[in-house]
C-alpha cells in the first residue's frame, strides 16, 4: 500500500453480502453483518454465514475482522481457513447469537483464529 494513502474505509452495507474465500479460492460463505464495539469505535467481528443451501441449514460464525484480508479487486474477503476448520469451529444459529460483549468468549474466538483480540 502506498504510504500516502490510508487503509480502505467501507460502509457496512458495502461489506454485507461480500463473499469470503480461503487462499485456495474455496467459498467460505458471505458476510451477513458486522458487530461494532461502540465504546472502542471498532468493527469487532464480521458475522460469516457458511453452509446450507439458500440459507437453510447454514451456520453463523463470529470472525475477527483482523483475521480476514480485503481483496478489493474481486470485492471479497480472504479468510485463511479451510472449509473443514470452519465446519468444526464454534458457531451459532440465527436465533441464538452469542454475547459479543463477553471478553472471555471474544478471547476464545480470537485465539481460535490465531489473531490478537482487538481490545488489547
Amino acid at each position: 500500500m502506498n504510504p500516502t494513502t490510508a487503509s480502505p474505509v467501507l460502509s457496512s452495507s458495502t461489506i454485507s453480502g461480500d463473499k469470503v474465500v480461503n487462499r485456495n479460492g474455496d467459498d467460505l460463505g458471505d458476510i451477513k453483518d458486522l458487530m461494532i464495539d461502540v465504546d472502542n469505535g471498532r468493527v469487532a467481528y464480521a458475522v460469516l454465514e457458511f453452509g446450507g443451501i439458500f440459507g437453510l441449514g447454514s451456520k453463523l460464525f463470529a470472525v475477527p475482522l483482523s483475521a480476514m484480508e480485503l481483496d478489493a479487486e474481486n470485492h471479497r474477503f480472504i479468510f485463511d481457513q479451510s472449509k473443514e476448520a470452519l465446519e468444526n469451529a464454534s458457531g451459532f444459529d440465527k436465533d441464538h447469537w452469542p454475547n459479543f460483549s463477553d471478553r472471555a468468549w471474544g478471547a476464545a474466538v480470537h485465539s481460535h483464529y490465531g489473531v490478537r483480540p482487538y481490545w488489547e
